[in-house]
């Protein structure tokens, strides 16, 4: 079975790739399992001392979900059915990578902003900070 990695920042582009996704699985044989990952950032300390640890954990798994929705709903209306993840770090990137790591992974497929010609050599930092990361191929769609 090939697991996949889509990380979701909860942008359009990222549901773009969700509808993109399916059409490509083609090209794996056996079963593929996807794996939505969002990425939380941790909460200003003034913020957090109001809350409790369960109650702030509970907020960054519920806007987590919230982020993963859209995607979630793109990939179960095209028959898949996505697991759905949530992490806190402030360091997307490197949580990204290490989440691919930890659970065994074969492959991230993530998007990337298209933003012109120069823009399109530099790509956003988080793409861009995975692949240098990553010791697992990554798949970039635009």
């Amino acid at each position: 079975m090939t697991r996949i990695l889509f990380p979701v920042d909860g942008s359009d582009l990222s549901v773009q790739v969700a509808g993109a996704l399916p059409a490509r699985l083609a090209v794996y044989q056996g079963p593929v399992e996807i794996h939505l990952l969002n990425v939380q950032r941790p909460v200003h300390r003034d913020v957090g001392q109001f809350l409790a640890h369960d109650g702030l954990q509970a907020l960054h798994r519920e806007e987590g979900l919230k982020a993963l929705a859209a995607e979630q709903a793109a990939l179960e209306a095209a028959g898949l059915l996505p697991l759905l993840h949530v992490v806190v770090d402030d360091q997307p990137a490197e949580a990204i990578v290490r989440f691919a790591r930890e659970h065994g992974f074969d492959q991230i497929v993530m998007g990337s902003h298209g933003r012109g010609a120069l823009a399109s050599l530099l790509l956003d930092s988080v793409s861009a900070e995975v692949i240098r990361l990553a010791d697992i191929p990554v798949t970039l769609i635009k």
